[in-house]
């Protein structure tokens, strides 16, 4: 089974690296390097995910999401 696709990027904005999963929507983390964020969206997926099948009952979406540069090679 193929996992979700995590996106790490730095913001200006927010002075550190946010990492988030454009499959799951909302779910993201924030980190002062990218090795810090990359775990802490790993906790949030598992959050997500927990809350989307317990709490709210919504389905779970399967990991579609592929950059364009994947998709060209």
């Amino acid at each position: 089974m193929r996992d979700y696709h995590i996106n790490i990027f730095y913001s200006e904005d927010d002075n550190g690296y946010i990492a988030d999963i454009p499959d799951l929507q909302t779910c993201s983390a924030f980190g002062e390097t990218p090795e810090e964020a990359l775990p802490e969206v790993q906790k949030a997926k598992k959050l997500w995910l927990g809350a989307a099948r317990i709490i709210e009952g919504k389905p779970i979406p399967p990991p579609e999401y592929r950059p364009i540069i994947y998709q060209i090679a």
